[in-house]
């Protein structure tokens, strides 16, 4: 080879030889290997995902040589025919002719070459063939071969998609958001398993209906089916050492095991019907029987909406007078708005200033100054004509008492009597709070009642430093005589 040559010239004849030393039959696309300079960093990766056709064992193995090494390779193998194999990576049964329990079932195969193979249950001849976009890893089949059938295949690309009988590539596609650790058909519903801790439902045309948070990572999926009682629900192993048991997006029961749980199997085992087989990660056995009479109940655990947010309210039929006024509504709506919004801002002037004046007047019954922190309670006891009006005061400071203080009362004298009108307070202990009793007479036999201004002064100050208005009851002493 002269020095200026490019090594993908000589590349080219050595290919050449080997393709017809080898026939039409050889599965290596010769246009396409040969699009660029050869590199060693070329691997079997970018040939196997770009060839128009898929490269067998043979022509990978061709590839990776050095130039030295690939004519004594083409002399070895050019009596051999180029076959590609493919390994297995998921399978299931489906129903020849029969839905029965032990109808006849034929087997079905998913390959690392993005194939779906249906076999035929005698002759283990291929019935039909479809083609993935990516390599399926959980497969969920529905029906009968010979009559319909929808199959369900989970992919290494995220995504879930959904074969009918007469289709050779996928009719629906599910994208999940994470990669799938499991699938299980439970009756329409197709239940997935994600790697973001989570389980949702999906209609067979990839309608999500519903998302279960799980507590830990979902590790294994199998389908639970009681028969007797028509249940079928999802079991879910957890890395906590749980198996969940949902119906829909209610969980029915948990089981607890002494080990995480990386396989799950429930069917008939023995003379027993209803049987639970786990493996667990560190290689041990654990079967559970249900009982005969266990009844499966939705558990505290349910996830979702409460059951009174699907009851249909009582709505009443509308009036002529709720339509007239919805139309009103629907004319003067801005005018009603700020008409609204006028009054409430008038109705929070007017609270404001009664608030400021009640500040300033002391009318308040909690004081407002910092130098005299006083509360004060009052509370009427009895029916007439005589009361027992008792005031409760209460020095709210840290640690300093006070005193000098005196209680004054205001009343209508033509309604009431009350045998002091005026005292002195004692001194008050900070945190403690004073009971002062008094009895206030009611004059009036007409049935009428007034209120009573209670006003709490310092000695030598005009001005009070908090008052309450006591509202005093109708007498029913007097009112019965």
């Amino acid at each position: 080879m002269s020095p200026g040559r490019q090594p993908w010239l000589s590349l080219q004849g050595l290919v050449s030889t080997f393709i017809r030393i080898l026939g039409p039959t050889s599965s290596l696309v010769y246009p396409s290997c040969l699009q660029t300079p050869w590199n060693k960093t070329f691997g079997t990766r970018p040939r196997r995902e770009k060839a128009e056709v898929p490269l067998s064992v043979q022509s990978l193995r061709f590839l990776q040589l050095e130039l030295s090494e690939m004519e004594a390779f083409v002399n070895q193998h050019k009596s051999k025919a180029i076959k590609r194999q493919t390994v297995i990576t998921t399978m299931t049964t489906l129903k020849k002719n029969l839905a029965d329990e032990d109808a006849m079932s034929c087997l079905v195969l998913g390959t690392e070459n993005k194939e779906l193979l249906v076999l035929d249950p005698e002759a283990f001849t291929v019935l039909t063939k479809m083609s993935l976009p990516s390599v399926p890893v959980f497969l969920e089949i529905s029906g009968q071969f010979d009559v319909e059938f929808r199959l369900a295949a989970a992919c290494r690309n995220g995504n879930i998609y959904i074969l009918r009988r007469d289709s050779k590539h996928p009719k629906y596609c599910i994208e999940l958001r994470a990669q799938p650790v499991g699938l299980v058909r439970v009756h329409k519903v197709l239940v997935v398993g994600s790697t973001q801790d989570s389980l949702h439902g999906f209609t067979h045309k990839g309608k999500k209906l519903w998302t279960v948070q799980m507590p830990a990572p979902i590790l294994t999926m199998n389908l639970l089916e009681q028969r007797s009682r028509g249940l079928q629900a999802v079991m879910a192993g957890l890395a906590n050492s749980e198996v969940r048991i949902y119906r829909d997006k209610a969980l029915l029961n948990v089981i607890r095991t002494p080990d995480a749980v990386t396989s799950l199997c429930f069917g008939r085992y023995g003379r027993e019907d209803n049987t639970l087989i786990m493996t667990t990660k560190g290689g041990g056995l654990i079967i559970k029987i249900l009982k005969r009479t266990a009844v499966f109940v939705e558990g505290g655990g349910e996830v979702g909406p409460p059951p009174a947010q699907s009851m249909k309210l009582s709505v009443p039929r509308k009036t002529r007078l709720y339509v007239d006024q919805t139309l009103r509504e629907r004319e003067a709506g801005t005018a009603m708005h700020r008409t609204f919004q006028t009054d409430l801002y008038l109705l929070r002037l007017r609270a404001a200033r009664a608030y400021v004046q009640a500040l300033e007047s002391s009318l308040s019954p909690v004081s407002a100054t910092a130098r005299e922190p006083l509360k004060l309670h009052a509370v009427v006891q009895g029916l007439g004509p005589t009361f027992k009006l008792t005031l409760h005061l209460q020095n709210t400071s840290m640690a300093r008492p006070i005193v000098g203080l005196l209680i004054c009362f205001l009343y209508n004298q033509a309604f009431y009597a009350l045998p002091r009108a005026f005292f002195k307070v004692p001194l008050l202990v900070p945190g403690l709070s004073y009971p002062l009793e008094t009895f206030v007479e009611s004059l009036s036999d007409k049935g009428i009642s007034d209120s009573i201004k209670v006003l709490v002064l310092r000695e030598g100050q005009a001005a009070p430093l908090l008052s309450a208005h006591v509202n005093m009851p109708v007498s029913e002493g007097l009112a019965a005589a």
